[in-house]
């Protein structure tokens, strides 16, 4: 093969990788509007995060002395905190913003766990943190959220009960 048959063949190469990041960003584009379009069930998918967010976060507070349960909750609100805003700052489809917030109210009303065969304590909730004394330990047995979910359609607002484990 020739020198210039060569020189064909590189620039042939050079130009056919210059053209596949051009199709891989075509592709990307061609597939968004599929990502962003996001089922009815906005309210769903953030309590399905908020019970997993609780969940990581009790842990934060379970053994703390009953004596110091407010640090507890302290710990566990902070550890929330970052967590909560990637909630809000979740993309759950264009247009659609995510708010949420601790529920005083709702936590007021959370059963206890009690029954036959258990000496646990009562529960308090300080804010949406319900913490129970088991054993002179404090204990998170539910954390209760408001949720508002805005889209151009309207705001469905919720309030969510996570229940850790």
């Amino acid at each position: 093969m020739s020198e210039r048959g060569q020189l064909v063949l590189v620039a042939a190469a050079v130009a056919a990788l210059a053209l596949v990041p051009v199709a891989a960003a075509y592709l990307q584009f061609g597939y968004a509007p599929a990502v962003a379009d996001v089922d009815e069930s906005h309210g769903e998918h953030v309590t399905r995060a908020l019970d997993r967010i609780a969940d990581d976060a009790a842990e934060t507070a379970t053994g703390t002395a009953w004596a110091d349960r407010e640090a507890a909750v302290d710990r566990v609100e902070d550890s929330l905190a970052p967590r909560l805003g990637t909630v809000e700052r979740s993309r759950l489809g264009d247009g659609v913003v995510v708010s949420v917030s601790y529920d005083g109210a709702l936590a007021e009303r959370v059963d206890c766990p009690g029954g036959e065969g258990r000496s646990f304590g009562s529960c308090e909730a300080h804010g949406g943190v319900v913490v129970q004394e088991r054993a002179g330990e404090t204990v998170v047995v539910a954390v209760a959220f408001d949720v508002r979910v805005t889209t151009p359609e309207g705001t469905t607002r919720l309030g969510h009960v996570a229940r850790p484990h």
